[in-house]
């Protein structure tokens, strides 16, 4: 039997590091999962050895060095491949389940919506990244720009987070706009944490059991 793969999205700050150790907890004594699966936690970029190199690259290289745009996003697919067919794969074929924080939705949000790089490319790249391996479930978390920038207030930021309100609310818009068009299951992230893990659960129950 081929495992199950879910996968967290979000803007920064919307609290999907906290609630994924909360499902990694909570998904192994949920009832759901089949005896003798295991639970892999992963994350992009950099849920591999050559996605962490990858995910330095991306995120913590000076500005000056930065990768352009379309480089940027070639990191991402190259990162997303790797992971793709090293980890996810692999680990589904296995008839474990797989957990990531984030997935393709996000290369879509921050460098289409939010760098303004074309969206059939884009695409075209996921499709070739992914071999066409799509979520059997992707989670939303809503969370407005101003709740994101509030909540990350004093945080030390990557070069991504660093980009300002502007570059947030065009990848906040695009994170809508594609939860609507992926038929994505939307949570909103303002409540408490207590009353987002009850949500989140709901929803891995109403769509994988």
């Amino acid at each position: 039997m081929t495992g199950r793969f879910i996968v967290l999205e979000g803007i920064d700050g919307c609290g999907k590091t906290t609630q994924i150790r909360h499902l990694v907890e909570w998904l192994p004594n949920s009832g759901l999962m089949p005896k003798g699966a295991a639970l892999v936690c992963t994350r992009e970029p950099g849920g591999t050895l050559l996605g962490r190199s990858i995910r330095e690259l991306l995120l913590h290289t000076a500005d000056q060095e930065a990768p352009a745009p379309t480089a940027e996003l070639l990191l991402y697919a190259a990162d997303r491949a790797q992971h793709v067919e090293t980890l996810i794969r692999p680990a589904l074929e296995r008839g474990d389940w797989v957990i990531s924080d984030r997935f393709s939705g996000s290369t879509l949000a921050y460098q289409g919506y939010g760098r303004g790089l074309n969206g059939d490319l884009i695409q075209r790249l996921e499709q070739i990244a992914t071999t066409g391996l799509q979520p059997d479930l992707t989670l939303w978390l809503s969370l407005s720009i101003e709740d994101s920038l509030q909540r990350r207030l004093g945080d030390k930021q990557d070069r991504i987070e660093a980009e300002g309100a502007a570059f947030l609310e065009r990848v906040a818009q695009g994170f809508a706009q594609l939860a609507q068009q992926r038929s994505w299951c939307s949570v909103a992230a303002d409540q408490s944490a207590g009353a987002v893990r009850a949500a989140l659960e709901h929803q891995i129950r109403e769509h994988l059991a």
